[in-house]
């Protein structure tokens, strides 16, 4: 039987905000709950096809929630769940040290307080 080797943890957390949108997508909601149409024009260059897989990938992982409304038009809201608020520190600081390499660093948050 063969071993399989362990993941790094910080392997484990790439593996559920690795990608090119994903952090950018946390970082919105963060900030609070989101419509499918609000997040992609925070996200200026994101497609809509892929900008729609990283939501239900990240659903997936249990990090954002989608609420649809049973309206017309439909209304679709992300969120993110306790989970995914427990990537708040992750995130803030990858902020602080984006800030701190830019030379902005001056006090300021780039995630609203939870």
């Amino acid at each position: 039987m063969a071993s399989r080797r362990a993941k790094c943890p910080a392997e484990i957390t790439l593996d559920v905000i690795g990608g090119r949108w994903k952090v950018l997508i946390l970082f919105q909601l963060l900030q609070g709950v989101k419509r499918f149409s609000v997040l992609q024009r925070a996200l200026k260059s994101v497609t809509q096809k892929v900008l729609t897989q990283q939501l239900r990938e990240m659903e997936r992982d249990g990090i954002v929630e989608r609420h649809v409304y049973a309206q017309v038009p439909p209304k679709v809201e992300y969120s993110l769940t306790p989970r995914g608020e427990s990537l708040r520190s992750i995130v803030e600081a990858m902020c602080q040290w984006g800030l701190q390499q830019s030379g902005q660093v001056d006090g300021k948050t780039c995630v609203a307080p939870s």
